[in-house]
C-alpha cells in the first residue's frame, strides 16, 4: 500500500515539474517575442503615408515624439497625416510637439485632420501643418492658457489644523493649498499665464498667417465649431482623411494609392513595461496633484460642460 502511495506522490511531483517547465518555456517565448517587437517601428521598403494620432489629454510627449521622429527619419514616409482628437493639455507638451511637427513639415507634406475635438494645445499642434481639415461639428480653437490651484485654509481652520511652512522668499509658496494667495503672488502668476498666452498667440499668428491683433480677438478662450473656424480662418477646409488624401495628391504629388500606415512606437513591450507615470492612471493622478497642490506648468486645455448629441 505504501508503495502505491509513493508512486502516486512521485507522479504528482513529476507533473508539477513538467507544468513548471512548460510555463517557463511559454514565458521565454513571450519574452523573445517582446524583444523582437520592442522597437515598434514601421518596417518595409515601400513608400507610404504615415498617420500619427494624438488622442486624449496631452500629458506626456514621449510616445508622440518617438512616432514623429520615426516619420521624420523615414524616407519611405512621403507625407504625414496628423490625426488630432484632443482637448489639449500641458503647454510644454504642446510646444514640444509643435516644434517637432514643424521639423517634419520642412522635409515632407503634413496635413492635420481634426476629429471630434482639437482644442487649445490640440489646436496648437496643428499650426505647423500645411493644411488643416475638420468636420463641421469639430470643436476647435479655445486659444488660451489656464493655471489652476485650490485653497483649503478655511476648512483646516474649522478642523483645528494649522499649517507651518518655511520658505526662502514670499513667493515660494504661491500658489499654496493651505493659505490664501497674496496680491503679489496673484500678480506674478498672472504674469506667467499672460506670457504663455502671448506665446500661444504668436504660434497661431504664424501658423495661420494672421496678424497677432486679429488672433487676440479670437483668442478669448472660446471653442469654435469646424464651420465657425473655417469662416474665421482658423482651419482650411471641411473634411476628413479622404479629403486630406485628395489634397495631398493634387498639391503635393503624393499618390492616393499609397497605403496609410499608423506609426505607433508603443509596442506590447511598452504597454507592459512602460513607466507608470506615462500610463493613464499614473499620468492622471500626477495631473490632479500638480494642479491642486503645486505649480507644475501651465495648461492649454479646453474644459467643456458635458456635450451630448
Amino acid at each position: 500500500m505504501s508503495l502505491e502511495v509513493d508512486l502516486i506522490l512521485d507522479r504528482r511531483r513529476l507533473k508539477r515539474r513538467l507544468l513548471l517547465w512548460r510555463v517557463v518555456a511559454v514565458v521565454a517565448v513571450l519574452v523573445a517575442a517582446l524583444l523582437v517587437v520592442r522597437p515598434g517601428k514601421v518596417t518595409g521598403g515601400s513608400d507610404y503615408v504615415a498617420r500619427v494620432s494624438i488622442d486624449g489629454l496631452m500629458m506626456s510627449d514621449r510616445k508622440a515624439v518617438k512616432a514623429l521622429t520615426e516619420v521624420l527619419d523615414d524616407g519611405h514616409a512621403k507625407a504625414l497625416l496628423l490625426a488630432i482628437n484632443s482637448p489639449g493639455g500641458s503647454v510644454t507638451v504642446g510646444e514640444t510637439l509643435h516644434a517637432l511637427i514643424a521639423r517634419v513639415a520642412e522635409k515632407k507634406p503634413v496635413v492635420a485632420v481634426m476629429g471630434g475635438t482639437a482644442a487649445s494645445a490640440g489646436f496648437m499642434i496643428a499650426m505647423p501643418t500645411q493644411r488643416i481639415f475638420a468636420r463641421e461639428s469639430t470643436l476647435t480653437g479655445s486659444i488660451g492658457v489656464l493655471l489652476q490651484t485650490g485653497e483649503i485654509s478655511g476648512l483646516l481652520k474649522m478642523l483645528g489644523i494649522t499649517d507651518e511652512t518655511m520658505v526662502s522668499g514670499p513667493l515660494k509658496n504661491q500658489p499654496s493649498l493651505t493659505r490664501p494667495m497674496s496680491d503679489k503672488g496673484r500678480e506674478v502668476l498672472q504674469g506667467i499665464v499672460d506670457d504663455l498666452y502671448d506665446q500661444f498667440v504668436t504660434i497661431v499668428a504664424k501658423g495661420r498667417s494672421m496678424e497677432p491683433a486679429r488672433v487676440r480677438e479670437l483668442a478669448d478662450g472660446r471653442a469654435y465649431t469646424g464651420r465657425q473656424a473655417l469662416k474665421l480662418g482658423l482651419i482650411d477646409a471641411i473634411g476628413g482623411e479622404k479629403e486630406a488624401r485628395a489634397w495631398l495628391a493634387a498639391n503635393k504629388a503624393v499618390p492616393e494609392t499609397l497605403d496609410i500606415r499608423d506609426v505607433k512606437p508603443e509596442s506590447l513591450w511598452d504597454r507592459l513595461f512602460a513607466d507608470d507615470a506615462e500610463g493613464v492612471f499614473g499620468g492622471l493622478m500626477k495631473t490632479l496633484l500638480s494642479q491642486s497642490v503645486s505649480l507644475d506648468g501651465g495648461w492649454a486645455l479646453w474644459q467643456p460642460s458635458r456635450l451630448l448629441n
